[in-house]
């Protein structure tokens, strides 16, 4: 079992996670996505909402499961709130 929380650069395998995040978001955007800020409440630029809305936990979660099992393997990621 991981944990993972928004921001976590605590993993051994921080600097892979980051980077898988960093192609997902890439190909997202090619395909048209534009993360919708208007859910950030806090008081903060722009550019750094969409960065926490990039590196949230659950974006952490699948990055890392997808570098770490086989290719078409569920993963299973929970959030507890």
């Amino acid at each position: 079992v991981h944990e993972f929380v928004v921001g976590d650069t605590s993993h051994p395998q921080t600097e892979e996670i980051y980077s898988e995040l960093e192609r997902l978001s890439q190909q997202m955007r090619e395909a048209g996505y534009v993360p919708d800020t208007n859910l950030i409440l806090h008081d903060v630029e722009e550019e750094w909402k969409e960065h926490l809305l990039c590196y949230h936990s659950e974006k952490l979660a699948v990055a890392f499961g997808l570098i770490n099992t086989p290719h078409g393997s569920p993963l299973r990621i929970t959030k507890n709130l």
